[in-house]
């Protein structure tokens, strides 16, 4: 063993138990110097996207692992605040969120996670280079990002109330599988859902669960008519799903990427799905858990 890899070793066992003794332990989440993410990314030139908010990287490594790597901006806390919150990032384990798999405090604060081959969901609505989505996959992609937001919001310990869904954040593995990338505080964006505690009101409370409803429903109709839902294009959409004309204008919306192949009855389950989630913005009707199972029992691809 070299002498240059026997002092990373130990600069990687140090730096645990230093977050052991301090911090508690940073479960699944490994140290990666900054010196060594630089050199993955091309000195910070493979850039996958960047906005005001964030900037991505595509890191490829020595061993030859290849990696999503975001620089985190926009949080000003600690340390110890830092180390907590990869703390809960690093024990989130579900097959449609991006995997954590480390970080580094160099000159940035990055976040290291799992690769994903086919990019966002945004590029393949938006980018006529990309491969159109499959109805199939765009069905499989909505039952997904709902089965994402059930646990965060019903199954992690503590339940995560920090995250954005857009068509700009959620990335697709080579199996065209979502994973929502925006969870946490230290993936920074304007659009996070913030649920409050225990503090607050149940006015306060009903509120926020709408946001996310409402969120979730405007996804759907990006899926459905390939339109993106940012810089004001929400309101469009919305307003569509709204107007006393979207019955004869459904399948004038429809994306033309997918032509005609796709299921009349699902389109209708799936927009159904989408107007009631729009319509529970201000006053609630249902619960993720509720648009989870009606999306599994309506639309006829295998539960995610």
């Amino acid at each position: 063993m070299g002498m240059d890899r026997l002092i990373r070793r130990f600069r990687l066992h140090l730096l645990a138990w230093l977050h052991k003794s301090r911090h508690g332990p940073i479960l699944f989440v490994r140290y990666f110097s900054y010196k060594d993410i630089k050199k993955a990314t091309d000195g910070f030139h493979r850039i996958i996207y960047t906005d005001s908010h964030r900037t991505a990287y595509k890191a490829k490594f020595q061993d030859g692992g290849v990696a999503l790597v975001k620089e985190v901006r926009g949080f000003n806390q600690g340390k110890d605040v830092f180390y907590r919150e990869l703390q809960l990032l690093g024990r989130l384990h579900h097959r449609h969120l991006l995997q954590l798999r480390g970080f580094s405090t160099g000159q940035k604060r990055l976040l290291v996670f799992d690769n994903v081959e086919n990019g966002s969901l945004k590029e393949h609505l938006s980018d006529p280079l990309k491969t159109p989505l499959n109805w199939r996959t765009r069905l499989q992609i909505a039952i997904g990002v709902a089965a994402a937001l059930e646990y965060l919001l019903l199954f992690s310990d503590p339940p995560m109330y920090h995250f954005s869904i857009s068509s700009s954040n959620i990335m697709l593995d080579e199996n065209f599988t979502a994973k929502l990338s925006e969870v946490g505080l230290l993936c920074s964006c304007e659009d996070y859902l913030t649920m409050p505690h225990a503090s607050c009101s149940e006015e306060c409370m009903a509120q926020e669960r709408g946001n996310v409803i409402l969120q979730l429903g405007v996804l759907i109709l990006e899926l459905v008519t390939g339109q993106s839902s940012e810089k004001g294009g929400h309101a469009d959409l919305i307003q569509w799903i709204q107007g006393s004309r979207f019955a004869s204008s459904m399948h004038r919306m429809i994306d033309p990427d997918l032509g005609n192949n796709y299921d009349s009855r699902e389109l209708r389950n799936l927009l159904a799905v989408a107007k009631l989630c729009i319509k529970s913005r201000d006053k609630p009707m249902f619960s993720v858990l509720h648009v989870l199972h009606y999306l599994q029992q309506k639309v006829d691809v295998p539960h995610a």
